[in-house]
């Protein structure tokens, strides 16, 4: 195995591209360092991208936020701009692992598993964040729910890199939630989970939302028609039944050892409904 570490995104991109074997990015290495541990991977390169200016940085523009690869968890919940603007995305990364765990995973990391349970990946897409992507072609973006394709799988192309997510303005009067299920109190992996965001008029009337679900299908799910249900809605007991119908009839899960597709269907709209009701309040409804 080949070690490298870069100190140019540019270099990072080169390396990658021109590796004939297996070839991974390392950053957090919460996901990449036990796979290789266990034995369930023998990378021939693995290029360490934390040398990088401006992965590490957390950036506010007119825009919104700028999310550096290497950004780790603890650090997105010590920027007080980010935790206020988007809470439910923030929440969504801490739920990763440990308070150890926390001090080197990233969201980019998390994304690029490419699990359907990943915590952080409905809250970023329910937040209609996207991704920067450095390539051999040069940069391009995208939503950040074009990049999961199947488990383990993403879109990514040879020797591209994914080096920031970007998170748009919040606007006024609106708020986002995360909630998820599991087994345990703490440190498992979403059986269920929901993003929601909402953004309201100024009498509390839902104009905009997006609602992804978790761990229901081979990818995490955008699903329109939830969305569809709570536009033009105060959040009332009627719109959050259609929520909830909505998030169960998109469910597509597989029955396993940590949950059945009945289970899992039927509290995708449960977990629907209550991350809507915070991201209301969240939102300064009512």
């Amino acid at each position: 195995m080949r070690y490298e570490a870069p100190e140019t995104m540019k270099s990072a991109v080169t390396l990658m591209a021109k590796e004939k074997g297996l070839a991974f990015v390392l950053a957090g290495g919460t996901d990449l360092l036990v796979k290789m541990k266990g034995g369930f991977l023998e990378p021939d390169l693995v290029v360490d991208i934390k040398r990088i200016k401006g992965v590490y940085d957390i950036k506010k523009s007119a825009s919104g936020f700028t999310i550096g690869a290497a950004v780790p968890g603890v650090a997105l919940a010590e920027n007080a701009a980010l935790v206020k603007a988007w809470p439910g995305v923030v929440e969504a990364a801490n739920l990763i692992g440990s308070k150890q765990v926390q001090g080197r995973c990233t969201m980019v990391g998390n994304l690029c598993n490419a699990s359907p349970a990943a915590d952080s990946v409905p809250a970023l897409i329910a937040a209609n964040a996207k991704v920067v992507i450095s390539g051999p072609k040069g940069k391009r973006t995208i939503p950040i729910e074009q990049v999961p394709v199947s488990p383990g799988r993403t879109s990514l192309k040879k020797g591209e890199i994914i080096e920031s997510i970007l998170l748009p303005k919040r606007p006024s009067n609106s708020g986002d939630a995360y909630l998820r299920f599991i087994p345990r109190t703490e440190m498992d992996i979403a059986v269920v989970s929901a993003g929601i965001n909402l953004e309201l008029d100024g009498k509390g009337v839902i104009k905009n939302a997006r609602v992804a679900l978790g761990a229901v299908a081979a990818t995490v799910l955008l699903v329109p028609a939830a969305a569809k249900a709570l536009i033009g809605s105060k959040l009332d007991d009627a719109a959050l039944e259609k929520l909830a119908a909505a998030c169960s009839a998109a469910c597509k899960p597989i029955d396993d050892k940590r949950g059945t597709i009945e289970f899992r269907t039927k509290v995708a709209g449960v977990l629907a409904r209550r991350a809507a009701q915070i991201a209301y309040k969240r939102a300064g409804g009512k």
